[in-house]
């Protein structure tokens, strides 16, 4: 009836778990003898490589001030890289520029590159939203560039102006209609001052495609195609009557600046140099 010594000492070694009943097999066995194997546990990769065994390498993927560390296949391509960058930052492969002594290529694996653990890739580029956040729309541009146009001095207070225009009206100036639009006179339009403050008139020549510019010293006679534009402004505090200038060339210096225009007449000066004066 003695108990054997050990046998207690061998009861408390068992592990954790087992069955208390002796049919019961021990844990980690199966009931024939053999021992049971668990299935072997995936790897896990951020960098989109589901295949154990592939060789992966570790990188820095730097965009936008952000950093992603990314282990990647080494035998993938440079395009499937850029899949991944897109993942990561929903940067669309299209728009990215990847930099890795130079620019990455697409069809060439990162072992053929050699890219090595720890490798910094540099990322360039915006998502479709930054784009269309910096890109105004060309409707707002332009009245952006208005609005600023509009903070601008009136051009009848700067001073290259102002020395003509505190002459005050010329005494045979021709009467303005205000707030009608009229066709040119037969007659030509006088009674004007020129940047010089100088006598000025206007004569336009039809048939002829041209616009005379009459001075007391000479007469310019200036082909209407050779005007590239015609710009106005009412003059302040005398809105029946405008400041116009004629660009004869690409700078401002070639504007030939006529003072004390008749409303009315302004904008069928405009459309007939303009080569629209049939219209009217």
């Amino acid at each position: 009836g003695a108990e054997e010594p050990g046998m207690e000492a061998e009861a408390q070694e068992l592990p954790l778990g087992c069955g208390g009943g002796g049919d019961s097999p021990a844990v980690g066995r199966s009931p024939e003898g053999e021992e049971s194997r668990e299935p072997p546990q995936a790897s896990v990769s951020n960098g989109g490589d589901e295949d154990s065994g592939r060789e992966l390498v570790e990188l820095k993927v730097i965009w936008n001030k952000n950093k992603y560390d990314v282990k990647f296949c080494l035998d993938s391509t440079g395009a499937e890289l850029k899949q991944k960058i897109h993942s990561l930052t929903g940067l669309p492969p299209a728009m990215q520029k990847v930099m890795f002594k130079g620019l990455l290529p697409e069809e060439k694996t990162l072992r053929e590159i050699k890219v090595t653990n720890g490798a910094k890739i540099m990322v360039v580029g915006s998502t479709i939203n930054d784009v269309l956040a910096v890109n105004t729309p060309k409707e707002a541009a332009q009245q952006e560039v208005k609005a600023e146009e509009n903070k601008k001095e009136p051009l009848c207070r700067q001073k290259q102006h102002r020395k003509v225009l505190d002459k005050g009206k010329p005494d045979d100036v021709m009467p303005s209609v205000k707030g009608v639009q009229e066709r040119l006179p037969t007659v030509p339009l006088s009674g004007m001052y020129n940047k010089s403050g100088g006598k000025v008139r206007l004569t336009f020549k039809l048939e002829q495609d041209q616009l005379w510019i009459g001075t007391k010293e000479r007469t310019e006679k200036l082909p209407m195609g050779s005007i590239k534009n015609v710009v106005s402004e009412p003059i302040e505090g005398h809105e029946d009557y405008h400041m116009m200038a004629f660009q004869l060339g690409p700078t401002e210096a070639s504007y030939y600046w006529v003072y004390w225009v008749p409303t009315q007449y302004v904008d069928a000066i405009k459309d007939t140099v303009l080569g629209k004066w049939q219209y009217f």
